[in-house]
């Protein structure tokens, strides 16, 4: 990273020495389009998934909304057609996806994805974080005996498998892009990488496994390590970081992060895991004391059976752009609100922000 005098709000904006965009704003947005078309594609043959409409916003206080790590502050408004009862706009459909599947009568084996557009007004805008989020949400219906890790990591691998088509697909288009990510992608509890690197910041784990292995899975996040700190926070009620699994740690989901070398830096692309069932959803929330939680209308139909079983993720539409463009920030791809300082400061270096 060049060394640049930039101000305090901006000390985590990563300025690469000697950036050049390997193509202008107008051939990134066409194939950027590309790119989400052959993704879509690839998820509806390779994951059994059908394609539905998604809410923008849900209603306020159903428990319906995710909370992400249970402190970011949700936009919401008044709907003056409904006696000015609130709304939010969403943050992710995590919890939504699993109604859907429901209300689809989706069957075992099979799921629904959506393109989902989000705001999250408490992020800080960096290279890779943007007030407006966009993301592939999927979800599929599992039967029992699929709640392993090794139901987790056949899916994982499913789904690297499309980045990495995704990937040749690019190259394809443009032959300058060479692909990058490994044949295969690395699993590691987040416990044993806390035993690897125990002087290290989860941040700092994750830089030294990804830069060593390209492409990692990094299992059960949320729980509490032997450090008494978790990896990283998860919201009690959607992903199951708490199940004992068959190799001996805790949690049933995980992150897929790869190595970007253009900011030289981990680099997460989707976040995803086994949902919770009655008994993880109980104790997740009494850990978290949110037990007052149960007499919300997500948390009432899940206790109450009437929801099933199901996995799910998210996949960030722009970063995955981003990455595949090899772009240094997410601007490039989409447009948004950027503090007026970062945009002279990218644009400086070659980076033209949207």
């Amino acid at each position: 990273m060049e060394a640049t005098q930039k101000p305090a709000q901006l000390q985590h904006l990563i300025l690469p020495k000697g950036y050049q965009p390997l193509m202008p704003p107008l051939p990134t947005a066409k194939t950027f389009q590309k790119i989400k078309a052959f993704i879509e594609a690839q998820l509806e043959e390779d994951l059994d998934l059908y394609r539905v409409s998604a809410p923008l916003f849900v209603r306020h206080n159903t428990g319906i909304n995710d909370s992400l790590n249970g402190t970011e502050r949700a936009v919401t408004f008044p709907m003056k057609g409904l006696n000015e009862s609130r709304a939010e706009v969403v943050q992710s459909l995590a919890k939504w996806k699993r109604i859907a599947l429901a209300e689809y009568e989706i069957p075992e084996g099979k799921g629904l994805y959506t393109s989902m557009y989000a705001i999250r007004p408490d992020e800080y805008p960096d290279n890779s974080h943007s007030l407006f989020v966009d993301q592939w949400d999927w979800e599929k219906h599992i039967t029992k005996s699929d709640r392993t890790v090794a139901y987790l990591k056949q899916t994982v691998e499913a789904l690297y498998h499309i980045l990495r088509k995704a990937e040749d697909f690019v190259h394809q288009l443009h032959p300058d892009i060479t692909p990058i990510l490994p044949e295969k992608i690395h699993f590691i509890h987040s416990e044993s990488l806390l035993q690897l690197y125990p002087q290290l910041s989860p941040q700092e784990r994750e830089y030294e496994i990804v830069k060593k292995y390209g492409a990692v899975f990094i299992i059960g996040i949320g729980g509490i390590l032997s450090d008494g700190k978790p990896h990283d926070g998860r919201a009690p009620d959607y992903d199951d970081w708490t199940t004992a699994n068959e190799e001996g740690f805790y949690g049933l989901n995980g992150d897929i992060i790869v190595w970007n070398p253009i900011l030289g830096k981990a680099f997460e692309l989707s976040s995803m895991g086994i949902r919770v069932d009655q008994k993880a959803l109980l104790h997740q929330l009494q850990l978290r004391g949110q037990e007052k939680n149960l007499s919300l209308l997500f948390h009432q139909r899940l206790m109450e059976g009437e929801l099933p079983l199901s996995m799910g993720g998210g996949l960030g539409q722009s970063r995955i752009g981003m990455f595949l463009l090899r772009k240094a920030h997410i601007g490039e791809i989409s447009a948004g609100i950027w503090p007026e300082e970062m945009v002279h400061l990218c644009k400086a270096h070659d980076i033209h922000l949207l």
